[in-house]
């Protein structure tokens, strides 16, 4: 099949398949006009590329996965991939802790509860109101201030 049909086939562009080309994710051999032609097994191909793409792989990653993916068993190289992945499987439940926490912040915030960041209890309805900021640590004490002629 040409580019546009796995483009229509999969609903990813054709410049994204290029790309997958490119990268060596995707392989299609050219025809003697020089038009690209894909195997029918590219579908189910372009769909696990996707697939890791979304898991937050790389396609650095992604190309040494590809060889390994009709593995019935995961031998010898495709065995040291599991730790890189698993890095990256930590990594992305690190960030949603991270995302868990800044949510929270913001309930806070938008509750109107009290928080260490100095946001003030509120009535329902009222705008958030923030606590006086702390003095500024690194500044002097008898030093110019904003606006003052030096």
């Amino acid at each position: 099949m040409r580019i546009g049909e796995l483009s229509k086939a999969t609903g990813v562009s054709s410049r994204s398949l290029r790309y997958y080309e490119e990268q060596g994710l995707l392989s299609g051999h050219r025809l003697p006009n020089g038009y690209r032609d894909y195997a029918e097994e590219a579908v189910q191909q372009v769909a696990f590329i996707q697939d890791l793409y979304r898991a937050g792989l790389s396609s650095g990653i992604i190309r040494e996965i590809l060889p390994c993916a009709g593995a019935q068993t995961l031998e010898g190289d495709c065995s040291e991939l599991l730790a890189r992945v698993r890095q990256v499987r930590d990594e992305l439940v690190r960030q949603e802790r991270q995302l868990a926490q800044r949510r929270e912040m913001l309930e806070g915030y938008l509750s109107g509860a009290r928080t260490p960041t100095g946001f003030e209890p509120q009535a329902p309805g009222d705008r958030p109101r923030c606590a006086a900021p702390p003095s500024w640590p690194n500044r002097p004490a008898d030093g110019p201030s904003r606006g003052a002629e030096v």
